[in-house]
């Protein structure tokens, strides 16, 4: 390992925790571009995403952060027996910038191949780059601490400009796949720091080993992996089968729940049967894996039913946004706006005779048979204009109008379902392989000097948008609005500006005298995790329960009060797994806790998806009953937990 002399940089950490910083921070850049965009790309039908509905999207999204935040325990056991620290971190990398680039690509394979790259990715980056970090220090360096502090900055500030760098690419350099390419570029930086770092980071690598004692894989397999294959595999095939359409949980999640049931069964009886010295340290984790399991499932809402808060229910004028971040209001940011909020001017809209349409639009993904038929019924002031394959060879008016253009194809399939209310969702594909024939935009012209592309927008949609004769902009004009994703990046802004308070407050109660102990911190983290959800019941109160949109605010209230949570319970928590374990089980009770993450991953899929199914105050009624219930059930354990913190020395 690398001496931390006084000659080193940055006042005596090892060279090689600077190059891992950035190394992290590209790759957390990119990792949190993915979850503050998919499931917003998933159920666009606007702007070219794959226009799914709202169950099918946070289920997408559940699943995926169940299986990236699993990934993790068998890759720190690869690299730790097999491959070692550097080439897994670069493997895992490779794996990222392949599943970005693949996700690039429209298609329902690229798109579920790209998801299984980034989860394998992760598996491999996250836990061994975080391990490096440590084999940087000397056994005892007091400099350690601050090294993992300094590390863990690099991933706030990946992840606070994450959907800032979404919002750009989706606004200003053409749309949802230039978010992809952008994101596996970040990766691709990444990759090469390291690549050019190898020589200085070898000292924080060790060769792989295995040691008598330690878990193997065939008790991994044979105790926890296959028998949650089985169940999850016969709780899909049941759920399918059996379960009534009236109760909204689909048969992925069923499958993933049912094969929690014999890793919760193992993990309890692990703690039950150790003796009499092991005992109260296993049987201690047990609520902490539950704290931390709803704890994520409260935090991660933040990609699935905070940002459908942002998009549907919060006023999103922020004035003190730039404009690239900022898009235009489309028609579906209209169905609650207040009715003094200008709607584009209706020379903006061409209305359609059937939602299939205004989907393929705004889907772009228009069938050549639909165009052609639609040709002859358009207005006589408007017109399809056909672009040029290469933008180069754009006019300035063309390139404009392209912003608003949509691929045309000859085979385009249409499948209508409805959602939760009973309102139809149209989703457009075409098949694998597919290419466009042409780009075209519907363009009106205004005036002799003025022609403006047009947005297709089912008649009913129309209708509603302008009841009431609200005010109008001009001709051409839209409302910008910030991107509803940028609300996620306020969780890593309120941790990079919290920590130093939050360490301040506690290091001032130990002066103090004050017993506030890690079981402690972990109470006050659910009990803030509970407030927070308290906040958006009021929120939901104030907009009517989703009747009309409200203040941004609420959600800045949300994520601070959140964030304040997180730091008291997520270190303590990652902490004390490895404390309260016995050395033979570490790498058991810790996938203990990286399960229990992924399970409350899964349930934020879930609850994302009841999200527009419950009105506002009750959803957030029953987040904050759970969590809750929770913070009740650590309160009650509150003395045994301590007292199995001083017993190890934890």
């Amino acid at each position: 390992m690398e001496a931390t002399s006084s000659t080193s940089l940055f006042g005596g950490h090892p060279r090689g925790l600077f190059r891992l910083f950035f190394i992290e921070m590209w790759e957390r850049l990119a990792f949190y571009t993915m979850v503050g965009i998919l499931l917003l790309y998933a159920i666009d039908s606007e702007r070219g995403g794959l226009g799914l509905t709202r169950n099918v999207g946070n289920e997408i999204y559940g699943l995926y952060l169940a299986f990236v935040y699993f990934t993790p325990y068998l890759g720190g056991m690869i690299a730790d027996r097999f491959l070692g620290y550097r080439r897994s971190v670069l493997i895992g990398g490779v794996f990222f910038a392949t599943g970005f680039f693949l996700m690039s690509l429209y298609g329902d394979v690229t798109f579920v191949s790209g998801l299984v790259c980034l989860c394998i990715g992760n598996g491999f980056f996250k836990p061994n780059i975080s391990v490096m970090v440590g084999n940087l220090y000397q056994k005892g360096d007091p400099k350690r601490d601050a090294g993992f502090s300094i590390f863990y900055m690099g991933i706030n500030i990946g992840a606070l400009f994450a959907n800032f760098l979404a919002a750009y690419a989706r606004n200003e350099l053409g749309g949802w796949p230039a978010v992809f390419r952008c994101a596996g570029g970040g990766m691709l930086i990444g990759i090469a720091i390291l690549l050019a770092s190898w020589k200085v980071l070898e000292k924080a690598d060790r060769p792989p080993e295995r040691s008598e004692g330690d878990t193997t894989f065939g008790e991994i397999f044979a105790k926890i992996l296959i028998p949650a294959f089985a169940f999850g595999i016969a709780g899909f095939f049941a759920a399918k089968q059996w379960l009534p359409e009236s109760i909204p949980m689909r048969p992925a999640v069923c499958g993933f729940l049912f094969g929690m049931v014999p890793i919760v069964i193992f993990f309890v009886r692990l703690g039950l049967k150790a003796v009499a010295a092991e005992k109260p340290g296993l049987l201690a984790l047990l609520p902490v894996y539950l704290a931390g399991g709803t704890f994520f499932m409260v935090l991660h809402l933040n990609g699935s039913a905070m940002t459908a808060w942002a998009l549907d229910k919060t006023d999103r004028q922020v004035a003190l946004l730039p404009d690239s971040f900022k898009q235009d209001a489309l028609p579906s940011y209209y169905h609650n706006a207040d009715a003094t909020t200008p709607r584009p001017n209706k020379a903006n809209l061409l209305p359609t005779e059937t939602p299939e349409l205004a989907s393929m639009f705004g889907q772009a993904r228009f069938q050549a048979a639909a165009l052609e038929a639609l040709r002859g019924k358009l207005p006589a002031d408007v017109r399809v204009e056909v672009l040029p394959a290469d933008e180069a060879a754009m006019s300035d008016d063309q390139k404009a109008w392209n912003a608003r253009g949509t691929d045309v194809y000859d085979e385009v399939e249409v499948k209508t379902e409805k959602d939760a209310h009973g309102a139809p969702v149209v989703t457009v594909s075409v098949p694998a392989g597919s290419k466009p024939t042409q780009r075209i935009a519907f363009v009106r012209t205004i005036a002799a000097d003025k022609t403006v592309p047009l947005v297709l927008v089912d008649g009913d949609t129309f209708a509603k948008m302008y009841a009431g004769n609200p005010p109008e902009l001009a001709p051409g004009e839209y409302l910008r609005v910030a991107n509803s994703e940028l609300f996620q990046s306020l969780n890593a802004f309120f941790v990079i500006g919290f920590t130093p308070l939050v360490i301040l407050f506690f290091g001032w109660l130990t002066r103090r005298g004050v017993d506030f102990s890690t079981a402690r911190k972990i109470f006050v983290g659910m009990l803030l995790t509970t407030v927070s959800l308290l906040l958006m019941v009021v929120a939901g109160v104030s907009g009517g329960n989703g009747e009309h949109k409200v203040s941004w605010f609420w959600l800045v209230l949300f994520y601070a009060v959140i964030t304040f949570g997180e730091l008291c319970l997520s270190p303590m928590a990652l902490s004390l797994v490895t404390k309260l374990s016995p050395r033979r089980f570490v790498g058991l009770t810790m996938g203990g806790w990286f399960l229990a993450t992924a399970f409350g991953n899964n349930f934020s899929g879930f609850f994302g998806g009841l999200e527009s199914q419950m009105s506002p105050t009750s959803f957030f009624l029953t987040l904050a009953a759970i969590s809750g219930t929770v913070t009740l059930i650590i309160l009650a354990v509150l003395k045994k937990l301590d007292g199995a913190i001083k017993q190890y020395g934890a």
